[in-house]
Parts: structure tokens; C-alpha cells; sequence
């Protein structure tokens, strides 16, 4: 791979996700830089070997991608919490008893590592939730996060969710907002009365005129449903005020008659849903009557009811999911296989679908596209998915921001004579 320098770049050459190798032109200037032209590849049309043209024959390009549930205040806190493994109840209460002993300073580091992963690994925009913490000092997690999205500006785009409990007093929320959180989020589903919480929440968000991120229906079995009063609280907002519902792995329980019709309420709501395959994977299905069944929200039908559906990792090595590489494509290989997604639909949940479910613009290898790419190697994006090749550059507003290159080597082998390659 060539060297690059961490400048505005006026083109390059590489992959798109079917495999067919193009040219793509730059604006110059100053400003955002777009897409000007995608050409197939030619010598005519490339600017190969030019100092300001990146060669990236052999790599896939796609729009950058975007991490739409994150937990950046938890990430990486699994070994200073040492949590049992168990289900969302036991994660809960191994974060609410250790959470107390966690300084400014571990939320600093952890979420610089983390945030420095995604970077390395194509993630341009994150959506963060945030907790409001136990003790006399609730919010130093929303503050650390405030002062990191400084720090990235112009590397990645952090929105912050300020994750209110139940019994987390309006007051703390409100100071939420004001010490640097971009949206209202919750829990309803794990309060006494969840309708309510609803409610209260939003009335904080319409109050404040912010947009809403909530933590819908985390579970399986139960007939406490909040994402219909939720839709229908949400119906009459401004078209660009967020509003989000994250989990909803009770969609994927209930009846088909049931299902078509808070699909089709979320439609007309203009509520956008995440899907979050590795932490409901894990947490999901342990006891009660869906043991052993999955906790993946019902992606088709809600893309078939017109619902904007995107694809997260949420958590990142915590008490919630002991695993997990900050890479969308370890997102997208479990939407194929464990959400039985298309290799290029799952390519979008966490790339172009991903970043609309943020309020974003556009990006990638398109005319009129923020310049914002991913290149990871391989020869389509079935290759990619599959191996998630670690080699891969990563460029914003049309300069290279990041860059991984590895090596390996294998000891010779002569293959049989029977062989077929």
C-alpha cells in the first residue's frame, strides 16, 4: 500500500461492493468534499501514481460506516468489573453494584481505546448512551464523553444519549443536556409502570426540543409493549427531530397480525429502529418461555413496512457482552447469519442506513456523496463480511484519517497431485 499523508486527497481507485473497479473524483477546495465523478477504471480516467491519488486496487469501497448504539461509558469494562455471565437482569446489577467505583479517568480511558478501534476500523460516526451514574457525582461519564467528542472533531461525529433510569429525577436528565448529551434516552421497559416512563421521557425531549433515542422492549415474553404509545406520542413531530427505538426484541415474538401493525405505526411515525444482533444474541433466550429462541428485532418485515432499520454492536466487552471488536463488519456477519440478511443488505445497516438513522448526509462512492470512505481489502463485499480483513484505510472529508497493514506468511505447501484449486 502506498504511503499517505493525512491530506485532502483529489481521488482514488478501488473496489465497489459488487467488485467492479472504479475511478472517483474529489472536489477540491475547502469545505466538505464530495464526490465529483465514478467512472469505471481506465488509464485515462485514473490518476494512478499522482501524489495526490490514492492507488487502492484490490480494496473494497464503501461509504463510511457508522455505529448507531454504542456504550462508550461501559466499553472495555469487563475485566475491571469482573461480571458473571448471565442474562440483561444480571448485567443491570453487576453494572449498577460496580459502576460507583469508576473514575473520570476510566471512563476517559476505555472510551479512547474504544472510540480509537472504531476509527481504526472504518467507524466515522458513533451514537453513544450514556448512564447517569449512581452516587454524588451522576454525570462525570457525560462530561468525559463531551470532552471527547471535542478531542475527534473532524475524525468522527459522537452524538451523545443521556441513559436515564427510572427513578433518574427529571432534574438529573435536564443537567444531562446541559453538561453535553445530544438526545433522551432510556429504558421504559425495566420500569414499574413503563407507559409512563414513556411519556415522561418524551415530554423531557419535546420540552427541550431534542430528538429521542429509547431502549424499546428489551425483551421476549411479556405483554407490556411500549413501542406502539411511543409511535403514536412521536407521530406529530418535525420530520428531522430524531427519534429511534433501539432493541425491540419483542418484535421478533410477537404474533405475524401484531407485528404488521407496529410496523406499519413505526412507517408513518418516522421512527427508525437498530437492530443489535451480538448483545440480544447474548443476553436474549437463556430462561422462560423463549429459552433458546434469538432476540434479533424482526428487520424484514420493518423494512418491508418502509421502517429505516440500521444495524449496531452496542456493547463492547462489559457486563453486557463479554466480546465484541468494534468493527461494523463483526455486526454484519451476524446480520447475515444470525438475522438472515443479505451480505449487501447487511453491508447497509451498518454503513449508509447506519448513518441516516444518525441524521447524516450521504457518503461514499456515489456522485454527490460526502467523501467519507471505507477501504477494506478484498474483491467484493461478500469477501469482506466474510473475512473482515483488517487491512483497510479509512478517509474523511477526503483525507486519509487512518490506515492498518499487515503481514503474514505461511510455510510452503505442494499440493497433491489430486489437488483441484
Amino acid at each position: 500500500m502506498q504511503a499517505m499523508a493525512a491530506t485532502r486527497v483529489r481521488g482514488l481507485t478501488g473496489r465497489l461492493s459488487d467488485g467492479a473497479t472504479v475511478d472517483i473524483e474529489l472536489s477540491t477546495g475547502t469545505g466538505v468534499c464530495r464526490v465529483q465523478r465514478v467512472e469505471p477504471h481506465t488509464a485515462a480516467t485514473s490518476g494512478i501514481g499522482e501524489t495526490d491519488w490514492i492507488d487502492l486496487r484490490g480494496f473494497v469501497l464503501t461509504a463510511a460506516a457508522a455505529e448507531p448504539h454504542a456504550h462508550l461509558d461501559k466499553a472495555l469494562s469487563w475485566p475491571e468489573l469482573n461480571p458473571p455471565l448471565g442474562d440483561l437482569h444480571d448485567a443491570i446489577a453487576t453494572w449498577q453494584e460496580g459502576s460507583p467505583r469508576l473514575d473520570e479517568q476510566s471512563f476517559r480511558r476505555r472510551a479512547t481505546q474504544a472510540t480509537t478501534a472504531m476509527l481504526a476500523n472504518g467507524i466515522t460516526a458513533v451514537r453513544s448512551h450514556v448512564d447517569v451514574l449512581p452516587g454524588d457525582d451522576p454525570l462525570r461519564a457525560v462530561r468525559v464523553l463531551a470532552e471527547i467528542r471535542e478531542a475527534l472533531q473532524g475524525l468522527m461525529t459522537i452524538q451523545i444519549v443521556v441513559l436515564a433510569g427510572p427513578f433518574t429525577p427529571t432534574a438529573v436528565i435536564e443537567s444531562a443536556l446541559d453538561a453535553g448529551a445530544d438526545l433522551v434516552g432510556g429504558a421504559p421497559h425495566i420500569a414499574e409502570d413503563p407507559l409512563a416512563e414513556v411519556n415522561r421521557l418524551l415530554t423531557i425531549a419535546e420540552k427541550r426540543g431534542t430528538g429521542v433515542d429509547l431502549h424499546i422492549d428489551e425483551f421476549m415474553d411479556g405483554d407490556h409493549l411500549t413501542i406502539e404509545a411511543y409511535a403514536d406520542r412521536v407521530a406529530d413531530w418535525p420530520r428531522e427531530r430524531i427519534r429511534t427505538a433501539s432493541h425491540c426484541s419483542r418484535l421478533a415474538t410477537l404474533p405475524p397480525a401484531d407485528l404488521d401493525r407496529v410496523a406499519a405505526a413505526l412507517a408513518d411515525a418516522s421512527v427508525a429502529v437498530i437492530a443489535l444482533p451480538i448483545t440480544n444474541l447474548y443476553l436474549q433466550g437463556r430462561r422462560g418461555a423463549s429459552a433458546g429462541r434469538r432476540g434479533i428485532t424482526a428487520v424484514d418485515v420493518l423494512r418491508a413496512a418502509g421502517v429505516l432499520v440500521a444495524g449496531g454492536a452496542d456493547n463492547i466487552r462489559d457486563p453486557f457482552n463479554p466480546v465484541g471488536r468494534a468493527d461494523p463488519f463483526e455486526t454484519a456477519s451476524l446480520l447475515v447469519t444470525a438475522a438472515h440478511q443479505t451480505p449487501h443488505v447487511a453491508a447497509d445497516l451498518v454503513t449508509d442506513s447506519a448513518r441516516a438513522v444518525l441524521g447524516l448526509e450521504p457518503a461514499g462512492p456515489r456522485v454527490g456523496a460526502r467523501a467519507d470512505f471505507l477501504a477494506v481489502r478484498g474483491t467484493d463485499i461478500v469477501d469482506v463480511i466474510a473475512g473482515a480483513p483488517p487491512d483497510r484505510v479509512v478517509i474523511v472529508n477526503g483525507t486519509p484519517v487512518a490506515c492498518t497493514e499487515t503481514t503474514s506468511w505461511t510455510t510452503a505447501f505442494v499440493a497433491p497431485p489430486s489437488y483441484i484449486p
